[in-house]
């Protein structure tokens, strides 16, 4: 879902898929990434910039252990950069993403 409102990103408005993976992001996740708009301008940093409006995002399998997930995303970008990223997720069994897998962090390799 993440990736998919981010190869649209202002789609319905500007930055509405940031705010998708926004979201989607953990708690812990959010502690260090810090408000919205400072999560908006790392992602649009060079390290994630190529998941804004990527035209191809091909997913690897998802390995699962326990309540905790690793699942790696290669990207091409607008530009035609392509790089890796390595999703880590664990299930959130309590608050406002009880059920979901949030974000707990997103690697560039």
């Amino acid at each position: 879902m993440q990736l998919e409102a981010l190869a649209t990103n202002d789609d319905p408005f500007e930055d509405a898929g940031i705010g998708v993976a926004y979201n989607f992001a953990s708690p812990a996740n959010r502690r260090v990434t810090g408000p919205f708009y400072r999560f908006v301008r790392m992602v649009k940093g060079p390290r994630y910039a190529p998941m804004v409006d990527h035209v191809e995002a091909t997913a690897g399998p998802l390995e699962r252990d326990g309540g905790r997930a690793e699942q790696r995303v290669t990207v091409t970008g607008p530009g035609g950069r392509t790089v890796t990223y390595r999703f880590g997720l664990s299930r959130d069994r309590a608050g406002d993403l009880d059920g979901y897998w949030p974000t707990d962090r997103v690697v560039s390799e």
